[in-house]
């Protein structure tokens, strides 16, 4: 319903001269200046005043992405400082997903722990893969830990899954082996592959 009522503002917003990234009731106008920007806002607020709707004031605000502490979030991405970073929302609600498919209590084999965890993993990648790159070799450990933390459980010791011994016993390479989706190794490929 968003995308019918707000097509007449994009129109307008086209026919004033500026660009405007719009999913449903989200959207980005992109400025050069600060006063083309009010401008904008002002377009905008106008509109929304005169067809009964009103602007999020949480959401609505004026920056420039290039500069720290300026940027937006649109569509779980936040954009600052002239890069693309996943939104923190975005990365507590996958960790919590993952926490969920990785309980320690968890008494599946860890091949079938991986082969339910690498949908999610890939889905997830697949849409957020060109965030920063640091995020996806954080991301990876973070899922390595949990799945050495099962193999503790399994083996009826405590542990975390952080401490060297249980690196040494299951390393990066172990889960490799039994097919564990890496979101940085794929990034890295896709890079080269440019």
């Amino acid at each position: 319903m968003a995308n019918v009522y707000l097509h007449q503002l994009d129109l307008n917003l086209h026919r004033n001269g500026f660009k405007m990234v719009r999913y449903a009731d989200d959207w980005v106008v992109l400025c050069r200046s600060m006063e083309e920007a009010k401008d904008a806002l002002s377009l905008i607020q106008s509109w929304i005043d005169n067809n009964g709707l009103q602007l999020s004031a949480e959401k609505t605000h004026i920056g420039s992405s290039l500069k720290p502490s300026q940027g937006f979030e649109f569509l779980g991405y936040r954009f600052e400082s002239g890069r693309r970073y996943v939104r923190s929302k975005s990365l507590k609600k996958f960790k919590d997903k993952i926490r969920l498919k990785t309980r320690r209590t968890r008494g599946d084999s860890i091949e079938q722990i991986i082969s339910d965890l690498n949908p999610t993993i890939k889905g997830w990648f697949g849409y957020f893969k060109h965030a920063h790159h640091y995020t996806f070799n954080s991301l990876d450990g973070f899922i390595r830990r949990r799945l050495r933390a099962i193999l503790c459980k399994h083996q009826k010791r405590p542990g975390s899954g952080r401490t060297g011994k249980n690196h040494r016993q299951w390393p990066n390479a172990f889960f490799a082996e039994r097919g564990l989706f890496t979101m940085h190794e794929v990034y890295v490929l896709a890079c080269q592959s440019r």
